[in-house]
């Protein structure tokens, strides 16, 4: 009942501003265009001034007609072209012919879609960030633009401000919900408001940061990639807010300062960020480009108390585990059922990873990639750890999670970094604990992992239970068969490592890598069996070779 409210409620808002959207009041200029963080290309905006969009790892070629008249090749691509973030690849060069190409597709999508608020195009995250690709690229849009195109352009701004307004109360938990109250943060600063706008604007952003940044800096998502995306825009608003002199949102600066451990947390030594619960590739150069601004820069925390994470870090080696419960109800609709599912990485590479989640793909994609399997971890019987529901309705949100985790933190008598964890995700289907123990040397030169199942105590498992453990391998690594227990794992730059399980065979198999710049790709995995009966633990290491 409460889906279907907000659902109807919804309508309704979008049915009233539809009514009366023609007495929302344009304003007259901008006051300031924010900074846009995110990386730019020429070549694509050269590709977009001769009619090709390559957006979403698609390419429609629209021969300098408007993409908007055209059948979109994707719905990822179509939500890519709707946002407008593109708009900052036009700003490479300072030319006529880029603003020109920049302001005549914007005045196509005016033309198709401006007044209808309807269709992708009015999603409250796409809508979210539009006006925030408007705002801050709109010195190349409006560049040497007549007062009939401004016009035209400021309204559609005020519209848009004015629909996001209406949908907050209706927009999802998390991320987008963040977005949304960002982009009328930004609304309320570069466009001329009153003194009890900016106000509500900021009250509203602080509640945001309340409810949404944890305390040890992850966002309640999971993600560790959310909150990256949230930095990037966080960061040009508050510049535009010192630029401009105004009162700064209570919980910006310390929120900001609370974010960016965790950001340092989850990078790997290659510089990405590892994949748990809906993460994928990231821009190096995104990544960089914020980390210029961390003002709180210092070693990473060894554990994430609140979002549940672990990590060991020892020389060049780091290792990050997943100790948590996933988020509950719609915010699960994009974690992932990977607990106790960690990554390694060692010198300029990741070795072992989580599959990670596309970027680009269809729902098929998606939820195979949020499925146990693709992770680092036991899959018992080819089943989830947490379960996900069918029903499209409640948006596949996971309905049989994980319920407790058990953690303990230690340092063995030889220096050794321990994390031992259980999870009771399979106590219920198959009446098995799935525990898992890691460690780090101290020279970081070797991993050593344990897989066990577990009955509960006092309980009895009637029958056996099979189960696989499974470490995806990062698609740049070689591995070669060394003998029926051990495989050599190569990085192109040559460092090795051994990954052994002695009495048991450890296996190479066919893979797919979700989470990979260029989209998914083959990869390999290695993979050990577990039986209750037969073989109810298993030993693995990782030895650095070369």
């Amino acid at each position: 009942m409460g889906e279907a409210w907000r659902r109807t409620a919804c309508r309704a808002a979008i049915l009233r501003l539809r009514m009366f959207r023609h007495a929302v009041q344009a304003p007259e200029r901008l006051i300031v265009a924010p900074t846009d963080l995110r990386a730019v290309d020429a070549h694509v905006a050269e590709e977009i001034i001769n009619g090709r969009f390559p957006l979403a790892g698609r390419l429609l070629e629209t021969g300098g007609k408007s993409p908007f008249n055209f059948s979109l090749p994707s719905r990822a691509f179509a939500i890519r072209l709707h946002g407008f973030g593109w708009l900052r690849h036009m700003r490479t060069r300072k030319s006529e012919l880029h603003s020109n190409v920049a302001r005549s597709i914007v005045n196509g999508w005016l033309s198709l879609h401006g007044g209808r608020i309807e269709g992708i195009a009015w999603e409250i995250d796409v809508t979210a960030q539009r006006v925030i690709a408007w705002l801050s690229h709109s010195p190349v849009v409006l560049h040497n633009a007549d007062r009939t195109f401004y016009r035209r352009f400021m309204r559609s701004l005020a519209i848009q401000v004015r629909y996001l307004r209406r949908m907050a109360p209706y927009a999802p938990p998390g991320e987008v919900r963040f977005r949304l109250r960002i982009a009328l943060a930004m609304a309320s600063i570069a466009m001329p408001a009153r003194a009890s706008t900016l106000r509500k604007a900021a009250e509203a952003l602080d509640r945001e940061f309340d409810s949404q940044i944890l305390p040890d800096g992850g966002h309640i998502s999971r993600n560790p990639r959310v909150g990256l995306e949230l930095l990037l825009d966080l960061l040009p608003l508050r510049q535009t807010y010192v630029n401009l002199g105004h009162d700064l949102p209570q919980k910006l600066i310390s929120g900001i300062d609370r974010m960016y451990p965790a950001l340092r947390f989850f990078r790997h030594q290659d510089g990405d960020l590892a994949l748990f619960n809906g993460a994928t590739s990231t821009l190096a150069n995104e990544l960089v480009s914020l980390l210029r601004y961390d003002e709180t820069a210092g070693e990473p925390f060894k554990a994430m108390p609140y979002s549940r994470y672990q990590r060991l870090a020892a020389g060049k080696t780091v290792v990050i585990a997943d100790t948590g419960l996933p988020p509950t109800g719609r915010l699960s609709r994009t974690a992932h059922a990977g607990c106790l599912s960690f990554e390694m990485s060692s010198g300029r590479y990741r070795f072992i990873v989580n599959a990670g989640s596309p970027k680009f793909s269809g729902r098929r994609y998606i939820q195979a990639a949020r499925t146990t399997a693709a992770h680092s971890t036991v899959t018992v019987d080819d089943t989830s750890s947490s379960r996900f529901a069918a029903s499209e309705f409640v948006s596949n949100i996971i309905s049989e999670p994980v319920t407790n985790v058990v953690v303990e933190r230690d340092v063995a008598d030889d220096g050794r970094d321990v994390i031992k964890a259980s999870h009771d995700g399979y106590l219920k289907p198959f009446g098995v604990l799935h525990q898992r123990e890691l460690t780090l040397n101290a020279t970081g030169l070797i991993v050593t992992g344990c897989d066990r199942l577990l009955a509960a105590e006092g309980e009895e498992v009637e029958g056996d239970v099979r189960a696989v453990a499974r470490f995806h391998v990062h698609p740049a690594i070689n591995l070669k068969q060394m003998d029926r227990e051990s495989i050599m794992m190569t990085a192109p730059d040559g460092e090795s490592w051994l990954f052994s399980a002695p009495g048991n065979d450890v296996l190479i198999s066919e893979d797919v890598f979700f989470a990979d710049a260029s989209g998914i790709c083959g990869s390999d995995q290695i993979e050990i069996a577990l039986s209750y009966r037969d073989r109810p633990e298993i030993r693995w290491f990782l030895s650095r070779k070369s």
